[in-house]
């Protein structure tokens, strides 16, 4: 019968120097943002309270207030909510609730280290990270150098279900040379429409590989997208409906100036949301999946330093650049490429561990 309050909380004050005459990356946290903005701002605010009922039994609650976004306030919502039965078999967690998906539970996030910087790049495109569903964590050995995530849930995360489809998810990893390394293999699979002509429905596969020490961290993670009759195409006044592929690449890099003072981190993303984009075949590309702009290529930037004057505090300078390519090699000038850059001072704090 042990608990505990934990939290953090981010923002920054930022400062935009440059804005895409197209206002695309709808996905990014600063796409409504117009050069020469800025603000003092709060992107996440997190307030959780672990329980242990008994030594069988824990439960998760976590309010998360994040987003944020010139439209709107922050407001809490029920991020995690969820019950643990451990060891309901050797080695394997049951768990039911609201909870962290297999997307995230061993990923490149726990190795990226600065969500407080960004997302990782499948968590941009709103690869659910938390759902509300049953899920099993489980180890191969003893040492839990070799495990596995798998889930079904409702695949709205903190919404209501919508549709009487659910979403699964599932996600292998092993650890090799005393932990420096992980290698996690990620899928997921969700139908979105069952119809006699419109089957609608995506499949995600991403590989991360990770190695960390003391003086440095580095990451690769990639990722394929599949999605089924996602996008509508027009040729004159005939339209139809195509498959979609997208494809994302992430690589980044952080470590020590100095001891627990003074660290480095950077980051680069290439994402192509529509591998077969062809101008002479279609004269429009319509895509379903409002966090996948079909005509447009991305990619992103972002390097910093991070100055800790005392444990769980941390300021960090840094620049957040994300340039955008049509796939319309018709275009010209700002239209076919153009770029948004933010100067920001971040700070990130953590309290309760």
């Amino acid at each position: 019968m042990t608990g505990r309050i934990w939290g953090y909380g981010f923002g920054d004050y930022f400062y935009k120097t440059h804005s895409d005459s197209l206002a695309r990356g709808g996905s990014n946290q600063y796409s409504s943002a117009k050069t020469d903005d800025n603000a003092f701002a709060l992107r996440r605010l997190y307030l959780g309270y672990d329980f242990n009922i008994n030594e069988k039994f824990s439960t998760e609650i976590l309010l998360a207030a994040e987003d944020w976004n010139q439209e709107k306030n922050l407001a809490f919502f029920v991020k995690y909510a969820n019950l643990r039965w451990k060891n309901v078999w050797k080695g394997t967690d049951l768990v039911i609730g609201q909870t962290a998906t297999p997307a995230f539970s061993k990923s490149s996030e726990a190795f990226w280290s600065y969500r407080s910087i960004e997302r990782t790049i499948t968590d941009i495109r709103r690869t659910q990270s938390y759902d509300f569903g049953i899920a099993l964590h489980g180890i191969f050995d003893e040492k839990g150098n070799y495990g596995y995530n798998a889930m079904i849930g409702n695949g709205t995360g903190a919404l209501a279900e919508n549709n009487r489809f659910k979403k699964f998810y599932g996600s292998v990893y092993a650890y090799f040379f005393d932990k420096k390394i992980i290698v996690d293999l990620y899928a997921d699979y969700e139908r979105t429409n069952w119809q006699p002509h419109f089957h609608h429905s995506q499949n995600m596969v991403k590989l991360f590989v990770g190695y960390t020490s003391k003086p440095v961290t580095i990451g690769i993670e990639g990722f394929l997208n599949q999605r089924k009759q996602d996008l509508e195409v027009q040729n004159g006044t005939t339209k139809d409906t195509l498959n979609a592929s997208s494809i994302g690449l992430s690589a980044f890099v952080h470590g020590n100036i100095i001891d627990k003072k003074l660290s480095f981190f950077a980051r680069m993303d290439f994402f192509n949301p529509y591998v077969n984009y062809r101008n002479t075949d279609y004269q429009t590309y319509n895509g379903f999946s409002k966090n996948y702009d079909l005509n447009t290529k991305e990619k992103f930037i972002t390097a910093g330093l991070d100055f800790t004057p005392a444990k769980n505090v941390h300021f960090m300078p840094n620049i957040w650049l994300n340039t955008y390519q049509s796939q319309d090699k018709m275009l010209t000038g700002k239209a076919a490429g153009d770029y948004d850059l933010v100067y920001r001072m971040t700070f990130y704090y953590i309290f309760g561990k």
